[in-house]
């Protein structure tokens, strides 16, 4: 068949027996992509950090003194562990709306259960909030999976319920931080904030599973295509069950860190993060049609939005401005990263609509 092919001046016919050297080249590229992807995003947020911080120290030096750091680092954190939930759901082709919500009502019922401060108070009403959490974001994974109803709509109804949870459960007062709790998640290890080693924590744990396990593996297959996962007999319900549940369990896990760093945390504290969240997710490079992600990416580009805010305060910028930069920052992060597939799609495109001009080039890479 070879023989022929080169008679012909073409390429010889795949048996689907072995590999071709266009094969083997192609998988390469494939793999290279994959993987550079994956590292682009959290190089150029990385690049963006620096360079903030460079501006930062130029326009505002005090904004990156080592007590205006320290200061920003226990927020930062909180805004990673949010931004991590978000990006498991955008994973999977989703959004989630519900972050307001979640981390609303999470810091209401710590500050209420646990008001006495005993510990066994206080730990019951962490376990308590992690749990309705927990539960209300398995709601809306069935939600979207079994009911086919919009991420967006899905999520945005919970949140409606979960906000007048919280409005029922405070009685419209906010609650001082019990004590127990103020003291635990304020406090440092080996003089790092405890809610940063939270969130670095959470990071590599949550990054070990979704990259190095099969089951992480696989959650990633199915948020890029589920159709393909489904003709594969795999059920996307549980991975997306599982995407808006722990993303659930994630943003309660940062109203309980807010609520120990903050002596008396409002009802609405939660209506802060949900921007940067989708935004943080964005700039780290996290794709929006669902699939491969990096949460790394997602806590780098936390701390940068964390160091925007804390520049345009500095600077004496009003909140509206804040909520702007943000915004143009979550649209230059779809442009920036939207950019290099297109240009891939055109690349690929006339291999599959223009075959015959593949055949001359074809011709000459066979030996």
């Amino acid at each position: 068949m070879t023989s022929h092919g080169q008679s012909v001046g073409g390429p010889a016919p795949s048996t689907g027996v072995g590999p071709t050297p266009g094969n083997e080249r192609s998988t390469a590229g494939v793999l290279r992509t994959a993987l550079s992807g994956r590292a682009r995003g959290a190089a150029a947020i990385g690049i963006a950090t620096v360079v903030l911080f460079l501006i930062s120290a130029v326009l505002a030096p005090q904004s990156v003194s080592g007590g205006a750091i320290s200061a920003m680092l226990p927020f930062a954190a909180i805004l990673a562990v949010v931004a991590i939930g978000q990006t498991l759901v955008v994973q999977q082709g989703g959004i989630d709306l519900s972050v307001p919500g979640v981390f609303s009502l999470s810091v209401v019922v710590v500050t209420k259960l646990g008001a006495s401060g005993t510990p066994g108070a206080i730990l019951a009403a962490v376990l308590a909030a992690l749990a309705i959490s927990a539960g209300a974001g398995a709601v809306s994974g069935f939600v979207v999976a079994r009911l086919n109803v919009a991420p967006i709509v899905a999520t945005l109804g919970m949140n409606a319920l979960l906000i007048g949870a919280t409005w029922a459960v405070s009685e419209g007062a906010a609650r001082r931080t019990p004590t127990g709790l103020s003291d635990v998640i304020g406090s440092t290890i080996l003089g790092v904030p405890v809610t940063v080693v939270v969130a670095v924590v959470l990071t590599i744990i949550v990054g070990v599973v979704v990259r190095l396990t099969p089951s992480g593996r696989i959650f990633e297959a199915v948020g890029a295509n589920p159709r393909v996962a489904v003709a594969a007999g795999i059920a996307p319900l549980r991975y997306t069950l599982s995407a808006y549940s722990v993303a659930a369990l994630l943003y309660a896990v940062a109203g309980v860190m807010l609520t120990g760093i903050v002596n008396t945390p409002g009802i609405s504290e939660g209506n802060t993060y949900l921007l940067p969240s989708v935004a943080a997710v964005v700039l780290g490079g996290t794709s929006l049609l669902g699939g491969k992600g990096s949460v790394l990416a997602s806590l780098i580009a936390a701390v940068f939005f964390t160091q925007v805010d804390r520049l345009a305060s500095t600077l004496g910028l009003a909140y509206g401005w804040q909520i702007l930069i943000q915004a143009l920052a979550l649209g230059l992060g779809v442009a920036f990263h939207s950019g290099f597939r297109p240009g891939a799609r055109l690349r690929s495109g006339p291999k599959r609509h223009a075959p015959a001009a593949e055949e001359p080039r074809a011709s000459v890479e066979v030996p």
